[in-house]
């Protein structure tokens, strides 16, 4: 009974949910948190506003908002980043402790002893140099 249970919340959908969840839920205040308060006092160190909203490309009449989206692409990369080191990285180690291992095929082919290339083991000539292989 327990190990459905622990197979059942080790699955991989279960997982994904956790993480779409603490994603949203936990680590929206610690990301929030980063970027206000560390990554934006940098940029402003560096162009002089305290995010990238400033950089607006003007093309014609219209303005084309960069700065949005490059805003929005650093929130993305320190929250993938977080959520892959500290919940998947992780969950992945734990899943290949409870797998079981493989066992090693049989060998399928022997060498040639001319030419020294693969052949079937049920082979008694060599398709490459056609000489007479011995049986093992």
């Amino acid at each position: 009974m327990l190990k459905g249970f622990r197979d059942f919340i080790l699955r991989g959908n279960v997982v994904d949910l956790a993480v779409a969840v603490i994603l949203g839920a936990a680590f929206n205040g610690i990301v929030n948190s980063l970027v206000g308060d560390v990554l934006n006092p940098l940029i402003a160190a560096t162009i002089g506003k305290p995010d990238f909203s400033s950089v607006i490309l003007h093309v014609g009449g219209g303005q084309i908002k960069v700065g949005n989206f490059l805003n929005a692409a650093v929130s993305f990369l320190i929250i993938a980043s977080v959520v892959y080191f500290c919940i998947v990285l992780p969950m992945n180690t734990l899943l290949n402790r409870f797998k079981k291992p493989v066992p090693d095929a049989p060998p399928s082919t022997k060498t040639c002893p001319e030419c020294l290339s693969e052949i079937p083991l049920a082979a008694r000539r060599c398709a490459h140099c056609a000489q007479p292989v011995p049986a093992s």
